[in-house]
């Protein structure tokens, strides 16, 4: 049986816990063995994380201790997945550039803030996680990232849709859904989610779904073929400026 570890937290405003029990049906509906913690002492053990098929991060802003990023990253360069939404995953601890390497972007504006309606467009692809998905629209937070230009973008937005300094810019389609690797890992990430009620329409949460599924088949795949990737033991604690 895949097991998985869910650690939800941080910010009240996102509904972590309701996001995280979300996520542990739709987990639990594919036959995973769930684990929810809402702390990040769950991160502490890392012979145990890398023990697990996927790792699921719901956690918003905060802080992070050093030794906790790294066991996540060593997990995840062994083949565990990581996936996640929204501030959960990729607005996360910002204070922490090896999070941000790992996962792939980080928020840094929504402008208009909540409430905003823009559409959500599947990219012209054939990658399985967004094959027959239909472009959709959205009212929520539309996330200004920045992003790794390693990921491979599943989904995108349009920018700019509402008023604010960067309007003068060029249009820009802003990454909404990503993957990338991290290790031989598999990494994905949806901006979608701001609160429960966005992670349960139906489009949503079949890109969930399978981003999960992607990501915890990856450690098997790469067992069975030998893959190996790179090391990285992080750089949070020795930084030169």
């Amino acid at each position: 049986m895949r097991k998985a570890l869910i650690v939800w937290g941080g910010w009240d405003g996102h509904q972590p816990e309701q996001v995280a029990n979300i996520f542990r049906g739709q987990l639990e509906a594919e036959g995973f063995e769930v684990d929810v913690q809402d702390t990040l002492e769950a991160f502490r053990d890392v012979e145990y994380l890398k023990g697990l098929d996927l790792i699921i991060p719901a956690w918003t802003m905060g802080e992070i201790d050093q030794e906790l990023v790294n066991n996540v990253s060593a997990a995840v360069q062994s083949g565990v997945g990581l996936a996640g939404c929204h501030g959960g995953m990729c607005d996360s601890f910002r204070k922490n550039v090896d999070w941000q390497f790992m996962t792939g972007g980080q928020w840094v504006a929504h402008p208009g803030n909540d409430g905003v309606r823009y559409t959500v467009e599947m990219c012209n692809t054939s990658s399985p996680l967004v094959d027959g998905i239909p472009n959709f629209e959205v009212s929520s937070e539309q996330y200004y990232l920045h992003v790794d230009p390693a990921v491979e973008v599943l989904a995108t937005t349009r920018f700019p849709t509402v008023d604010g300094p960067h309007v003068l810019n060029k249009a820009v389609d802003m990454p909404v859904a990503w993957t990338k690797r991290w290790g031989v890992g598999r990494v994905y990430y949806n901006s979608l989610g701001h609160q429960a009620n966005i992670m349960e329409i139906p489009e949503v949460m079949e890109m969930m779904r399978r981003g999960f599924l992607w990501c915890a088949d990856g450690k098997a795949i790469a067992l069975q073929s030998g893959e190996q990737g790179g090391t990285y033991t992080g750089m949070q604690d020795n930084q030169v400026n």
